[in-house]
């Protein structure tokens, strides 16, 4: 069975881009447009990753990591954010908050599905 992927951003073309792109590497994908639906849809139907904006509306993607780090029963969920703020101390801020990894916006395509690869099959 293939990692079911939640992809958490709330811009339209990035969303679509990156489902696009994890679908074609053959996972499960699912969306959500905001914090709040990131976490409902954690809440729902547990992601084995998952790809989060740092800045979008309702939860920033840092809430969001932390509120999902703050259940044990999500310890196992790899978070991979994605964002614009590329400063170092936005970078510790969301690995201190529980993200297994960062990425800075914009990013190549391909070193993003690296990546995905990579945390999965770590395991993190």
């Amino acid at each position: 069975m293939s990692a079911k992927v939640l992809i958490a951003d709330d811009e339209q073309n990035i969303l679509i881009s990156l489902e696009f792109l994890m679908k074609r590497e053959g996972y499960q994908v699912s969306v959500a447009h905001d914090g709040q639906e990131a976490v409902d849809a954690v809440a729902k139907d547990k992601p084995n990753l998952m790809l989060l904006d740092a800045m979008m509306p309702k939860k920033t993607g840092f809430e969001v990591c932390q509120e999902i780090r703050s259940n044990p029963d999500n310890a196992d969920i790899i978070i991979l954010m994605l964002t614009a703020k590329g400063r170092d101390t936005d970078m510790a801020k969301g690995i201190a908050l529980g993200a297994n990894a960062y990425m800075v916006k914009p990013f190549s395509t391909k070193e993003l599905a690296q990546k995905v690869r990579e945390l999965l099959s770590a395991g993190a």
